[in-house]
């Protein structure tokens, strides 16, 4: 059945929060054909990379299809009474704080309110906080402390809208594709001026009018620096001030800083304050460079700071604008899903806000004080604090800090359930008890995106197996402890409209976040429901908050906050003498579960690697290929060596998607400390203090194969491919028989083995085959081989022996490594084109060849290829730049 009888329905992204409109129709196979929604206000038909691929991800090999109790399958019925007793057993004997909850932006807001319902209405604990501290806790802090809610004031509309877009911290052109393509489109119709404020150079300063690579963690300087030009200069808005308290002591703070913190010179600085100061219209867009810091909250007050200054906020075309990283990390935030947050926006430690909670629910109990934060609640399970642990949808094993810690305290702890879609995560593998949850296609409910939109997720796969939705596992539990009417709910929308009717009384306490407007609406209408962004009260919603002036402390007036620029918490020394920055990569998502399933998106950067600028290498008397071992205070990792000028001197930087499942030896958070922001409890991610050297390999690896392989390696680094899989290997052990030593890695003792040696280079090549079909290859020397990887990754129907060359038969159309991955264009097939039609533009490019005419976060790439093309035939030298 190919689907094309099957109906198609409108539902949203499962990675960012841009929230993009997608629509879907199943083959009727368990396959999915996804497109962008042309009709969504997020994306208007636009989707990334990883957008279009969701399709390539919905397959059931990985999937966790029955609910698992001490590594056997049981029934629902004893594994929710096993994990409502544990429960139960633990608050009865050591209080409702021995137990906890960690959860996920990639819940919905059903999940969500549900989750949060349990803990803290009727298990009577706060201990419930969402990976979502992990990437924007800091602004909900800055938010509350500068407008009394966490309120986003603007719309997505604003980008386009802009005479000047400032990106803080934000990789937009490959963590938020679609978004940068918007601000790209206001370039292109309005002139809209782009600024960069990053240490690295990143594929967004590529059509930057100006990028300054300050010094990590010296944003509070730049923008203190911003302020008090603001002031000196006349540039405030005193009508605007009388709405706000707190600017002169802000500014007189602000002039006690040094410019010279950032490390920039004085004309960059100054460029990019005189730009700011005469544009209007100014967008700053702010993501995990400001979040992700010990003084994370801090830099998002300087932010707001200069934009409640100049009156610049609430307006069409300006505001402080945060970008989220996960698809309802805004859910959990309007759900209460932090341990500090009661619900809808109301505060744990108000005694008023609790009473009407309280009451709504009919909750027995409630906490009056925040519960553990992230790194404190993995501290707790560590001290044996925490008696039981439900974690959901996330994979804190790998993505906290200090993550060998926290995967020790996981497997220390009494008793671990964890929810997810597959029992193949380093967190799965540690639990008691894993419950089979439906995945992004199957389940139906609400996410909200960055700009407050509210979307419907729908279900257009059956759950497979035993899967059951989120809010149905934990109302059952729920029930099962005892409290069966508060969660008896018939249906999603059933949940939606109690939360929905939960912000109105939120509402009548004078917050933001009402959609009270939504909490009568029928199970028809909860269908059928329409992008929306809240507020909605009375079926009105609104666009932008504060350009009357109104806020949310209980003056009804914003507050200035007097913030000092921090010296970085990475100090260097001789053990110690280089800074780690982490952060994401184009193709890949978080921990890879969903992405990594993804061949197409696996092929952009294969590998874990860490990007060393040119004279550090030269220092260190690395190479290119090299791998590097890098260690810090807390833990050590392997990882590829790149050679680049995008990293400054004294300072690296790795991703963090690799994990126990793919590379063992690259769990970046391994090396980062659990150091947090005092004010937002989010853990520092952008400076840890390393060491770097070679690793000294007796042996590189690279290997082909139809199946996985796993194996306790030194170093191991496997992705998928088309047909099977590749992996790169190294170690320091030895090995007398490489060719036993393939068939015992790949399991195949029966395989027809060809091989080759090279005894001079001690090198070794090896293929296994059934009749004509290759099976594995392993290719093995004492420096990394020069292969056709891309090619040999394909498992190509060639002869073994070919095979065994390494390389492609001259007639065979090598691609080489992928750049465009929406159209699956490889690095060859762009240079061919460039060469054999004269290409000179991006654009040239795609109109020959596609590439970056979709998401557009190729094109920095394309212009690369483009200039040092241009470089090797053009006299002139001449320098392209995307078009």
């Amino acid at each position: 059945m190919d689907g094309t009888g099957l109906p198609e329905v409108r539902s949203t992204c499962a990675y960012c929060g841009v929230g993009c409109g997608v629509l879907l129709r199943p083959d009727g196979a368990g396959g999915l054909a996804v497109q962008g929604d042309p009709d969504h206000p997020a994306n208007y038909g636009r989707l990334c990379s990883k957008g279009m691929a969701l399709g390539e991800t919905v397959g059931l090999d990985h999937r966790l299809l029955a609910p698992r109790a001490f590594g056997k399958d049981v029934p629902w019925d004893a594994a929710l009474q096993l994990v409502a007793d544990r429960f139960s057993t633990a608050i009865k004997t050591h209080g409702p704080d021995s137990v906890a909850f960690y959860v996920s932006g990639q819940l919905l807001t059903e999940d969500y309110y549900v989750a949060n319902k349990l803990m803290k209405g009727f298990i009577g604990s706060a201990n419930i906080d969402t990976n979502s501290r992990l990437c924007m806790a800091s602004t909900v802090a800055g938010h509350k402390r500068a407008f009394g809610a966490d309120t986003v004031p603007g719309t997505y509309e604003d980008l386009d809208q802009a005479d000047l877009v400032v990106l803080v911290g934000s990789n937009l052109a490959w963590c938020h594709p679609v978004l940068y393509q918007r601000v790209l489109a206001a370039r292109q119709s309005r002139g809209t001026r782009i600024v960069v404020i990053d240490p690295r150079r990143t594929a967004t300063c590529d059509q930057a009018d100006l990028h300054l690579a300050l010094k990590p963690g010296s944003d509070v300087a730049l923008f203190n620096r911003l302020l008090s030009k603001i002031a000196q200069g006349g540039h405030t808005d005193p009508q605007f001030l009388q709405h706000t308290v707190g600017f002169d002591t802000a500014v007189s703070a602000a002039q006690q800083d040094e410019p010279s913190a950032t490390g920039l010179n004085q004309a960059g600085i100054e460029a990019f304050c005189n730009l700011w100061l005469v544009t209007e219209r100014v967008v700053t867009v702010f993501s995990q460079g400001v979040n992700q810091s010990a003084s994370g909250t801090d830099k998002v007050n300087a932010i707001l700071n200069c934009h409640l200054a100049t009156g610049r906020i609430g307006r069409p075309g300006m505001g402080p604008f945060s970008v989220t990283g996960q698809p309802n990390a805004m859910g959990g935030r309007e759900v209460g899903g932090l341990a500090n947050m009661l619900a809808c926006h109301l505060d744990i430690e108000n005694a008023d806000h609790r009473a009407e909670v309280k009451s709504f629910w009919n909750a027995p109990r409630m906490p009056d004080k925040p519960g553990l934060k992230a790194v404190d609640m993995f501290r707790a399970v560590g001290e044996g604090r925490i008696k039981a642990l439900w974690i959901i949808h996330t994979n804190p094993a790998v993505t906290m800090p200090d993550a060998n810690k926290v995967r020790e305290a996981i497997a220390a702890c009494p008793f671990t359930v964890v929810s997810d879609v597959t029992a193949q995560t380093d967190t799965a593998r540690l639990a008691h008890v894993l419950l089979p949850a439906t995945g992004w296609a199957e389940k139906s409910g609400t996410v909200t995106n960055s700009d407050r939109t509210i979307s419907r997720q729908r279900a257009v796969l059956p759950a497979p197996g035993h899967a059951r939705a989120d809010w149905e596992i934990l109302a059952e539990v729920g029930q099962r402890m005892g409290w069966a009417t508060a969660f008896d709910y018939p249906s999603a929308a059933a949940v939606f409209r109690e939360h929905a009717a939960l912000s109105g009384i939120a509402a009548d306490f004078g917050k933001d976040f009402d959609i009270s407007g939504l909490a009568l609406m029928d199970d028809d209408a909860y269908a059928e429901f329409k992008p929306t962004r809240w507020p909605v009260a009375d079926n009105k919603s609104r666009d932008r908050f504060f350009h009357d002036g109104q806020f949310f402390h209980s003056d009804g007036k914003a507050r200035f906050v007097s913030v000092k620029n921090k010296s970085p918490i990475a100090k260097t020394s001789q053990l110690y003498p280089y800074v780690l920055n982490t952060g994401r990569i184009r193709d890949q998502w978080h921990t890879m579960t969903r992405s990594g399933l993804s061949a197409r998106l696996s092929t952009h950067l294969p590998e874990p690697f860490l990007d060393v600028n040119p004279d550090d290498a030269q220092t260190l008397g690395l190479s290119p290929a090299d791998l590097v071992e890098v260690t810090s205070a807390t833990g050590k990792g392997i990882y590829r060596l790149r050679i680049t000028g995008s990293t400054q001197p004294g300072h690296v930087f790795a991703p963090i998607h690799w994990t126990g499942e793919n590379a063992p030896s690259a769990r970046v958070d391994a090396l980062i400390p659990g150091i947090t922001d005092p004010v937002s409890g989010q853990p520092e991610s952008k400076a840890t203090a390393v060491s770097v050297s070679r690793y000294k390999a007796a042996w590189f690896g690279f290997a082909v194969s139809v199946t996985p392989i796993s194996l306790a390696l030194e170093y191991r680094a496997t992705a998928r491919t088309e047909n099977g899989f590749r992996t790169e290997l190294a170690g320091r052990d030895s090995h007398d028989d490489w060719e036993a030593t393939a068939r015992e890695w790949f399991g195949l003792p029966n395989a027809t083995v060809i091989s080759a040696t090279d005894p001079a280079r001690n090198a070794h090549r090896i293929v296994l085959s059934e009749g004509s079909r290759i099976l594995a290859a392993l290719f093995v020397s004492q420096r990394p081989e020069a292969l056709m990887r891309d090619y040999l990754a394909s498992l190509p129907d060639v002869s073994p022996q070919q095979f065994l060359s390494g390389r492609a038969p001259a007639e065979a159309a090598d691609t080489g490594p992928i750049v465009c991955a929406c159209f699956n264009v490889g690095m060859k097939t762009i240079l061919s084109a460039i060469n054999s039609q004269n290409l000179m533009s991006v654009d040239d490019i795609g109109a020959v060849v596609q590439a970056g005419t979709n998401c557009g976060s190729c094109r920095p790439e394309l212009a690369d290829l483009l200039n040092r093309n241009v470089s090797k035939t053009n006299p002139a030298n001449l320098q392209c730049n995307e078009a």
